[in-house]
């Protein structure tokens, strides 16, 4: 079996928020070797380089989607 088959015949078998994660994953890895560097994309690995040398932990997606619609004024936690 290639790389490539059992790739996707793994892909396959994860749960949809697992097979989500391969492709951001995947994603990254793409943008990162590309060779069609951007300023700005450029500027956002740098600030990135240097939020993570810095120690403080990086978002997760759940924990951008939330910070953006509170500042949208979406988001509307309750206390239970």
């Amino acid at each position: 079996m290639s790389a490539e088959q059992e790739l996707l015949t793994k892909w396959r078998s994860l749960p949809q928020d697992k097979q989500e994660e391969v492709l951001d994953f995947v994603e990254f890895l793409y943008v990162k070797n590309s060779a069609n560097k951007t300023p700005l994309g450029e500027r956002l690995r740098q600030i990135r380089s240097r939020i993570v040398a810095s120690g403080e932990p990086l978002l997760s997606r759940d924990e951008i989607e939330k910070e953006i619609a509170s500042r949208r004024g979406g988001l509307q936690e309750t206390d239970a």
